[in-house]
């Protein structure tokens, strides 16, 4: 059963936002909600769009736009990453904060969903030009941001030194350091151990589970990963010390490919000295969007939104898709994969490895109290499981997909919340 709304009709060429709200309406009607709390929880709590000067090392200047959204507050502050891309708009900020709303809850994490980016590609800017747009940037967002009002993490674009700059510009404006203003941060910092590779580390967790549902062995299972950056790189490497072989990889300049399986610690030797996978001694090159139709056990979309659609689902051979991007499949591919027999792990679920751990290095630094590497994967660990569980357990006995069960299950802990707090005034 679907709750189409106005304005909810698909577009042949849907955004990110379009398939979110789509997800949410499929929610809202299973649970029987009425038209008003579908409209609460698609439209975000506030939004902040900012001119971001920049003073180039050549001394000339240049504008850039950025953007926050808080999506939700009902169950805490807002969380969530910010990127630096020159695809960077509006309506893919409302998306990927409306996502992290459901990410945070469906884990169980005491957050609302945000988000931020800015137009900008990070690659053609120099370090210093770098920090002063980022410092810039935050100096315009600091009426709405805070250790207990948002806090924002790393995305595309951007890692633990953009965050130490956000930390610094905050700290000096409230006069002393505050530690808990941001997650992702470098360890000298009062960042945790296990952030830079926990989304990595939570997307193999579930890939190795979601195997497991299927029957399949890790050792000797066949993979492709879509992207090498963040997520992709230590998921590829996690996978393969898993006994997973790793067949495809690809990246924002190609794909490559080999049977037999990828050396992928001797692959991202390859990448750190020439800065992209393709060339890789012993591997063949492949179209990328090829890489994502490959016969494999495992595919995981671990890059940017939409890549997996009408229009290339029907050629998708993998037995088990796991989300370690946010938003690659669209509604219309998901039709197809549950017809295709094909099992899909949404990313909410996938993917929320980073949120688990940006949670526990907020609590560090609130505590000021560290864990050591041990304790902190172990948590991970305890929770991705523990939710993959629910998830499997709550589709089986309603007969949903993983999606579905984990939207419905967020989605509602949210309007719980919500109603339970009641409106004010």
């Amino acid at each position: 059963m679907s709750l189409i709304l106005p304005g909810l009709e698909i577009a042949p060429e849907a955004t990110p936002l379009d398939d979110a709200r789509v997800q949410l309406a499929d929610a809202v009607s299973v649970l029987g909600y009425d038209e008003g709390i579908y409209q609460l929880l698609s439209t975000p709590r506030r939004e902040m769009t900012v001119s971001v000067p920049l003073r180039m090392d050549d001394g000339s200047s240049r504008l850039y736009i950025g953007h926050r959204v808080q999506h939700n507050f009902s169950r805490g502050p807002a969380k969530g990453g910010l990127r630096y891309s020159p695809g960077v708009n509006l309506d893919e900020v409302r998306a990927l904060a409306m996502w992290m709303t459901w990410k945070c809850a469906l884990l169980d994490v005491p957050y609302g969903g945000a988000k931020g980016g800015i137009n900008i590609d990070p690659r053609q800017h120099s370090k210093a030009e770098l920090e002063r747009v980022t410092r810039r940037y935050t100096s315009e967002i600091l009426p709405i941001i805070g250790p207990e009002r948002d806090i924002p993490a790393p995305d595309i674009g951007t890692d633990e030194q953009t965050m130490a700059w956000i930390m610094d510009t905050y700290s000096v404006n409230k006069g002393y350091t505050v530690p808990g203003i941001v997650t992702g941060k470098p360890i000298s910092l009062g960042g945790s151990h296990g952030r830079a590779s926990a989304t990595s580390r939570g997307v193999t967790h579930i890939a190795l589970a979601a195997l497991a549902h299927r029957g399949i062995r890790a050792e000797g299972a066949s993979a492709a990963v879509q992207g090498f950056g963040k997520v992709g790189h230590d998921a590829s490497l996690f996978l393969a010390e898993a006994g997973v072989r790793v067949v495809g990889i690809s990246d924002q300049y190609g794909a490559i490919y080999n049977q037999r399986g990828l050396d992928v610690p001797a692959l991202s030797a390859f990448v750190r000295e020439t800065g992209s996978v393709v060339g890789f001694p012993g591997s063949e090159v492949i179209d990328g969007t090829a890489l994502l139709e490959l016969d494999v056990d495992l595919l995981v979309p671990a890059a940017v939104e939409g890549v997996l659609h009408e229009g290339n689902a029907s050629r998708v051979q993998a037995t088990v898709i796991v989300e370690g991007a946010n938003g690659p499949t669209s509604p219309v591919a998901d039709r197809i994969f549950e017809a295709n027999g094909i099992l899909v792990v949404p990313d909410i679920l996938a993917n929320a490895g980073g949120v688990i751990v940006s949670y526990f290095e907020w609590v560090q630094a609130n505590q000021a109290y560290w864990w050591n590497a041990e304790e902190v994967e172990d948590k991970l660990a305890q929770r991705m499981l523990a939710a993959w569980r629910q998830v499997v357990d709550y589709a089986a006995k309603r007969e949903l997909t993983l999606r579905a069960a984990a939207t419905i299950l967020a989605v509602e802990r949210v309007a719980e919340a919500h109603l339970i707090r009641g409106l004010y005034p």
